[in-house]
């Protein structure tokens, strides 16, 4: 069974929306915070590659900035007739931060990194 493996997110959160990267655990992701709530999901356009974190937001959906295609926050799904999704990562606000969740396998758990 998978488990998670909890990252404090380092970089400083303005009070209004924004989309933008961040690095956590070697990875490059794109932290997003849209009408209060916050999300963490992969930082590259499944259709052509763009780097989602120049994109923005847009009734509950990340915008490419390349060619405009739009995936759901909360879901990762992409619009109709797009065919693809993006990850989303799990998030927890915490007193001392925010949190990002990866699943890390059973193995990885038992021999460690």
């Amino acid at each position: 069974m998978n488990k998670l493996k909890w990252h404090k997110i380092d970089t400083e959160l303005p009070e209004e929306d924004f989309v933008k990267q961040i690095n956590v655990d070697g990875k490059k992701l794109c932290l997003i915070k849209y009408s209060n709530e916050f999300f963490v999901v992969q930082n590259y356009c499944p259709h052509a590659g763009g780097v989602l974190s120049g994109g923005w937001c847009k009734n509950g959906h990340l915008v490419c900035p390349i060619h405009r295609w739009e995936y759901d926050l909360h879901t990762g799904r992409g619009a109709e007739g797009q065919g693809d999704y993006i990850n989303i990562y799990p998030v927890e606000l915490r007193s001392d931060g925010i949190y990002v969740g990866f699943k890390e396998s059973w193995l990885k758990s038992l021999f460690g990194s």
